[in-house]
């Protein structure tokens, strides 16, 4: 597929192309979830499994048939990744995000597959292969979600009245100790837990209103799901009110930052002064 400057590229056979990319690389998650595997520390303590490694070569391989021109920034191969091209543009992917959650076997983890241009996220897949659910996105063409059933629907962020609980989803296996002082300000509310980058897409399907991320994250952890919530209608907002943003390759690492399903204003001034 040719990436022209001018080319209207974020079709929705793209879209299917990558969430096919994604299923594949699922199926072969399971295959390795549904037996014995080994699992390994990364330099920085972090659990690697023979499935991230697996579902990483998958991926790497099918993204570069699909877009040849395209570089690819992964996870499990960051040394590979000369930077983006001359429209600021690559592949960023997590192919097993929430490892701990596959190590937990609780069925919380996803494929990310993201494709940025000029530091936002502009297509979207999320797979979660153990529940079957597929989250899609891409700009200009809104977001979907196929549930287990094959169902189709339109994800658009909910809304909240002053009487009704915000819910707040946490992470499964990173809580953090600022969470709990926040969630003390924030007053009436509902906590969610849930692991890997489903967290995001429970803001963009309204099933929350909130995910403060107020511990580390890397950048293919959340530019996938973050443009299914933007095509929600959300935000996903950095402390200081900017966008989060995925140009500087050379920090792979995530500030803190908010994923808001309404408009900035409507939130409370406490989430903007962590």
């Amino acid at each position: 597929m040719e990436f022209g400057v001018h080319k209207q590229y974020l079709t929705t056979r793209l879209v299917a192309d990558v969430a096919n990319i994604a299923r594949e690389a699922g199926a072969l998650i399971m295959e390795i979830y549904s037996r014995p595997f080994s699992v390994t520390e990364k330099a920085d303590s972090s659990p690697l499994t023979e499935a991230d490694a697996a579902a990483h070569r998958l991926i790497d391989q099918q993204l570069k048939q699909l877009t040849p021109l395209l570089p690819v920034l992964s996870e499990e191969d960051t040394a590979a990744f000369a930077g983006a091209d001359t429209q600021g543009r690559y592949w960023l992917i997590d192919p097993l995000d929430g490892t701990k959650e596959f190590i937990k076997r609780n069925g919380e983890f996803t494929v990310n597959i993201a494709l940025v241009e000029h530091g936002k996220p502009v297509l979207g897949v999320v797979y979660a292969p153990a529940l079957a659910l597929c989250y899609t996105a891409a700009r200009g063409l809104g977001a979907q979600k196929v549930d287990d059933q094959g169902e189709v629907s339109v994800l658009n962020v909910a809304t909240h009245t002053p009487e009704q609980p915000w819910r707040v989803v946490g992470s499964r296996s990173h809580a953090g100790d600022a969470m709990p002082r926040l969630l003390e300000q924030l007053g009436n509310h509902e906590l969610v837990a849930m692991g890997s980058s489903l967290k995001l897409c429970l803001v963009a399907e309204g099933s929350a209103d909130v995910y403060p991320r107020l511990g580390p994250t890397s950048l293919w952890d959340t530019a996938a799901a973050h443009c299914v919530v933007e095509q929600a209608g959300g935000s996903v907002i950095q402390l200081n009110g900017k966008p989060l943003d995925y140009s500087n390759t050379g920090q792979l690492l995530n500030p803190h930052f908010l994923v808001l399903g309404h408009h900035q204003q409507d939130w409370p001034s406490l989430f903007l002064n962590q």
